[in-house]
C-alpha cells in the first residue's frame, strides 16, 4: 500500500458524533471485526473481544444508565460541595459521555484476561508483576483492536467515535444490562454508522513536540 494513502486515511479518520439512519450492515461490521483481530497483542494473547449492538432500543437503554449514573454522581458532588462540577458534569460532560444515541451500531470494547504460556510457566510462579498489571495488559492489546476496527470502518465510508464516558460513569450498570462476566474489563464503547457530516480536524501537537531522538 502506498504510503501517502495510508496516511491520508490516517489524518482523515475523525470521531463522528452526529449519524444518519443508514443501516450498517453485518458483513461491514464483520469486515472491521476482522481487521481489529489482526491487531499485535502481547505473546499473541488476543485480549479482546466485541459485543455489537444494533438495536436501537437497547441503545437508547444504555444511554439513559449513562445518563442515571451521571445524575447520580453530580448528586453526590453536590452534597459534598461541589455544586458547581456538578453543574458542569451534566451540562458539559454528559453529552460527551452519551454521543451514541443516535448511533445505527454501538460496539462494546471488551478486554479479556490476559493469559499466555510466559505468565503460566514463568511470571506467575516468580511473581514477576502485581496482579493488577496483568489487567493493563489486556487493555493496551484491547486499544491497539479498537484502532484497526476504526481505521478499517472509515476506509468503508462509516463513521466512529470512541468514548470512555460509559465505561466510566455507568460500568456496573451496562455489565449488568448486557450480563458481561466479571473477569472481562469494558475498555470502550465505538459509536457507528453513516456520518451525517464531516468533523474539522482538530490542532495536533508538531512531531518535534512529542518525540525525543536518541543517538
Amino acid at each position: 500500500m502506498d504510503f501517502h494513502a495510508l496516511k491520508d486515511m490516517i489524518h482523515g479518520r475523525r470521531s463522528v458524533r452526529k449519524f444518519t439512519d443508514q443501516a450498517v450492515s453485518i458483513v461491514d461490521i464483520n469486515d472491521i471485526i476482522d481487521c481489529a483481530r489482526y491487531a499485535p497483542s502481547d505473546t499473541n494473547s488476543q485480549t479482546w473481544e466485541f459485543i455489537v449492538i444494533t438495536n436501537k432500543e437497547k441503545i437508547k437503554q444504555i444511554e439513559q444508565l449513562t445518563w442515571d449514573a451521571l445524575h447520580e454522581k453530580a448528586a453526590e458532588a453536590t452534597e459534598k460541595g461541589f455544586e458547581k462540577e456538578a453543574k458542569l458534569l451534566t451540562r458539559s460532560f454528559g453529552p460527551y459521555a452519551t454521543a451514541f444515541s443516535d448511533a445505527p451500531v454501538l460496539i462494546i470494547c471488551l478486554a479479556t484476561p490476559y493469559q499466555s504460556k510466559f505468565r503460566e510457566r514463568i511470571f506467575e510462579p516468580i511473581q514477576l508483576v502485581a496482579e493488577s498489571v496483568w489487567e493493563e495488559e489486556g487493555i493496551k492489546s484491547s486499544c491497539l483492536a479498537t484502532q484497526n476496527l476504526m481505521l478499517a470502518a472509515y476506509a468503508k465510508g462509516l463513521g466512529t467515535c470512541p468514548m470512555t464516558g460509559p465505561v466510566l460513569l455507568a460500568s456496573d450498570k451496562i455489565r449488568s444490562f448486557l450480563n458481561i462476566s466479571s473477569e472481562k474489563q469494558m475498555n470502550m464503547v465505538i459509536a457507528l454508522g453513516y456520518p451525517q457530516d464531516t468533523p474539522k480536524k482538530l490542532p495536533r501537537k508538531e512531531v518535534s513536540e512529542i518525540t525525543t531522538y536518541i543517538q
